[in-house]
Parts: C-alpha cells; structure tokens; sequence
C-alpha cells in the first residue's frame, strides 16, 4: 500500500496500541465501545489518517493506521488520542466522574511499523544495491 506525491513514495503503516489511564474498563458497553470506535474514525478521517483495522477493546485500543507521509507518528498519536479524548468527554460527561481532571487516555503507547515486506528481504535488498544498480546500469 504505497502511497505517492509528485516528491514522494512510500508507505508509513503502524499497528497503534493505547489505553484509558489507570487502564480502566471504560468500553465494557457495547455503547461505549461504539462510541469510541465512532469518534476514533470521525478524528481519523479529519486529520488523514486512514484506520486499516481497529479493536476497541474494554481496557485498551488496537489500531491499524496509515498516516501521511508528512505525519509524524507522534502527531499522529497525538491527534487520535487528543481529540478522541475531547470528544469522549464532550459526548459522554459520566466518563468526567472517572477522570475530573480531563485526562482519559494514559501516557503510554505501543507501535511498531508494518509493512508488505519482512526485515530479511528488507535487508538482503539493501546488501544487493551496487549489484542491481550495476545490473540497471548494464541494460543501457
């Protein structure tokens, strides 16, 4: 899933995983869980973000995300968690009696990047590139 401009290619995919603080059970309801799976896609789509794949899990998120390339993953972090957070409690004031000081997710985070292609072809590639330059250069 390569994503290009008129300067770039490229691919920046991530699987995302955060939690409220405390790392409370905040979306055992299933409304609650919807709500946030709701809110997480309207954040996503406004900033171009593009969600691959999300969990919303009772105590925690998974999210499989494609962001820009002129995004970093922190902002991005920093974008879904924010203003999901915003929304959360704007949407639902009970989640304010579990959290009064306005902070609903907690400060940790996990990511790792995902990709079509592995870290040993990704390697291998790498060593190879005086060979196929010199292959590309031959066909001249």
């Amino acid at each position: 899933m390569l994503i290009s401009g008129s300067h770039h290619v490229g691919q920046a995919v991530y699987h995302l995983e955060w939690c409220p603080k405390y790392r409370y059970k905040m979306f055992r309801k299933e409304k609650n869980k919807k709500l946030c799976e709701e809110i997480l896609k309207e954040v996503a789509e406004r900033h171009r973000i593009k969600i691959l794949e999300l969990s919303v899990m009772p105590d925690h998120i998974h999210a499989v995300v494609s962001i820009p390339p002129t995004m970093s993953l922190s902002k991005a972090f920093q974008l879904l968690k924010g203003a999901s957070s915003y929304e959360l409690f704007k949407r639902e004031p009970k989640f304010r009696l579990r959290y009064p000081k306005g902070h609903f997710w907690s400060a940790g985070k996990f990511y790792r990047s995902v990709g079509d292609v592995d870290l040993e072809t990704t390697k291998d590639y790498v060593q190879r590139q005086e060979e196929i330059h010199q292959a590309k250069l031959s066909q001249f």
